[in-house]
């Protein structure tokens, strides 16, 4: 890191110490930096600072009040880049589900703070095959008040196609903690929907090398929104679509694939700002001494 000063992570967050170069990663609606964990130490034995936080509001179980909007959760994550910023050079971002969202406006609205993307499964709405067909009908609630009436129930298979660690995910939880790790409440989701429709009009603007990662077979994100993000990125997109998995690509049974594309991924990133930052630094000597000899 820059300088010894600790980064000041909240409960639940994680925070992988590392070199120069940082990944910052963002969760789910409703769910937790943990779905992330994989990557994130993935990457830290790569020798990345790689900060997962939890944004309150739009983690599970943070928002019992139901008063947090999709503005605050850019907020909190405004301010966790911000901290990333102060102890590293560059930041490559990434985020999972909803959370990709939150990552596209923040790359649109910070382009020379923000190295490149990693996307996985993004979602603009959710319409894969395990979401019951009434769900749509909700787009046509607009008030918060409204919403509040609506509460989602978490459904199988939970995102995660490998049996055996479902089942681990759901013995290790009581019956009210599945519901804040999997369930939605109408007023998130109302404000999951604000939030897209704020960041859709930013998608061409959006120049950095993204790579995205989705399930041929969603349960929870149908191909057609990685398929709108290929439309209408600024910059060049990689996809890596995968066969034997669902929603949560970074814990189902193909994330060695993942990680292995994410750590190669990472580097390519790396290698090519390195050697912008030396032609500019090669650049700036130059001039530096044409103007000293004359």
């Amino acid at each position: 890191m820059k300088n010894s000063e600790k980064m000041k992570t909240a409960w639940g967050s994680i925070l992988v110490p590392g070199g120069r170069n940082g990944v910052l990663l963002v969760h789910s609606l409703g769910g937790s930096p943990i779905e992330l964990k994989f990557v994130a130490h993935a990457l830290g034995q790569c020798g990345y600072t790689v900060y997962c936080p939890m944004l309150p509001g739009l983690a599970g179980g943070t928002d019992v009040s139901g008063l947090s909007s999709w503005r605050d959760w850019y907020t909190a994550l405004e301010q966790a880049h911000d901290e990333l910023m102060q102890q590293c050079d560059t930041v490559i971002l990434g985020g999972i589900s909803a959370g990709t969202i939150l990552a596209l406006r923040l790359a649109a609205l910070r382009p020379k703070n923000v190295n490149g993307l990693m996307l996985f499964s993004p979602t603009f709405w959710p319409n894969g095959w395990a979401i019951p067909w009434h769900f749509s009908l909700f787009k046509f609630i607009n008030h918060r008040w409204a919403a509040r009436f609506f509460h989602f129930r978490a459904r199988l298979p939970h995102g995660i196609k490998d049996e055996r660690l479902r089942s681990f995910i759901l013995d290790s939880l009581e019956s009210e903690a599945i519901e804040d790790m999997f369930g939605r409440g109408g007023g998130l989701v109302l404000e999951f929907r604000k939030l897209v429709r704020s960041v859709k009009p930013l998608l061409g603007q959006i120049k950095q090398h993204t790579l995205i990662f989705h399930p041929r077979h969603d349960d929870q994100s149908d191909m057609s929104n990685t398929i709108a993000l290929l439309r209408k990125l600024g910059g060049l997109v990689e996809v890596c679509v995968l066969d034997d998995c669902y929603h949560m690509v970074t814990l189902d049974r193909q994330r060695p694939i993942v990680v292995d594309r994410v750590r190669e991924f990472a580097a390519r990133l790396t290698k090519s700002s390195e050697e912008t930052q030396e032609a500019t630094a090669a650049a700036a000597d130059v001039q530096g001494k044409e103007r000293s000899a004359t």
